[in-house]
């Protein structure tokens, strides 16, 4: 039995040591959805976890998958107290929390960019009497912008889940990104630039790209593909170099960057996001302002694939730290104590 936990006499574990994961779980591809079933995974080998939706529109997909349980007061199916931890969701204006134990701890995985929600979150209804909310934040660039207090845990990733592959011998230099397919994720400038790139020879693969199908001509290079077609791991393989610039979403982390390079690609980005500060600019990956130091990155990239090789190692080498044994010890201990 793991230290932090302990049984009463009809053996069952204390609620006291249970860790509740609340999450809308609407998007099968959403980054705060598998943030929290990263965490459920990470945590579950300590601790007893629970997840729990806080949404009425959960992904059907996502409850077959994984036992995560609706809230139902009728049914006295309902968290029992211990550590509560919010994932980009509140629980504010709902009736649920007044009528369910008090939680031990209550932490808030502030994901998102909505001040806002952080108001929601840290001014308690006195009747509610939970304790403090405990701020997490997952991207330095985050906490300076939003100029907030609170630890800062990067969304965890099983890196192990991704590996770098050589390049299948006789393919044309492929360019991709991957992301969900709303407007908010694709930047109007990135279409003539796809058109270009395509012009020169570049193959192009985007998962997560249906909505660009009436943007960008048919090109016998060209992969429009819709979310999920193919597991992350297993898209990513595919590339040589990994593109990423959004629209009116500004990414607080920016996870599928960190799965770019945990397959040893190099990644081009707008420095823009949170993932910028994990990048250094022509070592392990590289950070554009415009859309013209974007095209010449892309360029000179695909001349040398050397160049490639070595920025791709890099990056491995950078996720290997930020994701290690010991760092994921620290961030989990956080939760259990």
């Amino acid at each position: 039995m793991p230290a932090n936990e302990w049984r009463d006499g009809s053996g069952k574990i204390s609620a006291a040591t249970m860790i509740h994961l609340f999450n809308g779980f609407k998007n099968p591809f959403g980054g705060s959805d598998l943030e929290t079933l990263e965490l459920y995974r990470l945590l579950s080998a300590d601790s007893e976890v629970r997840l729990w939706a806080t949404s009425s529109r959960v992904s059907g997909d996502l409850m077959r998958q994984f036992p995560i349980r609706r809230i139902s007061l009728p049914k006295s199916n309902v968290p029992d107290g211990g550590t509560y931890v919010f994932l980009g969701t509140h629980w504010r204006n709902k009736i649920w929390p007044y009528l369910i134990p008090r939680p031990r701890r209550l932490i808030y995985v502030f994901n998102t960019f909505h001040p806002k929600v952080i108001a929601l979150t840290t001014r308690m209804p006195r009747m509610l009497n939970w304790p403090d909310a405990e701020l997490v934040l997952i991207s330095d660039f985050q906490k300076r912008m939003l100029r907030v207090d609170g630890v800062v845990h990067p969304s965890p990733i099983d890196i192990e889940r991704f590996s770098p592959k050589p390049a299948k011998p006789g393919r044309p230099f492929t360019l991709g990104r991957l992301s969900r397919d709303t407007p908010d994720k694709h930047h109007a400038d990135d279409v003539p630039l796809y058109e270009g790139l395509l012009a020169g020879g570049v193959a192009l693969r985007i998962q997560g790209g249906m909505l660009l199908k009436d943007k960008l001509k048919p090109h016998p290079q060209l992969e429009l593909l819709p979310q999920g077609r193919f597991a992350a791991e297993e898209f990513l393989q595919t590339l040589d170099v990994f593109y990423y610039r959004t629209g009116s979403h500004v990414e607080t982390f920016g996870r599928v960057v960190f799965e770019a390079m945990s397959c040893g690609l190099p990644v081009v980005c707008h420095s823009h996001g949170g993932y910028a500060d994990h990048i250094r600019h022509g070592q392990n990956g590289f950070l554009f302002e415009t859309t013209q130091q974007a095209r010449q990155i892309l360029t000179d990239l695909k001349a040398d694939p050397e160049l490639r090789a070595t920025v791709g190692r890099e990056a491995r080498r950078t996720v290997e730290q930020l994701f290690s044994s010991q760092a994921l010890r620290r961030r989990l201990d956080f939760y259990l104590h």
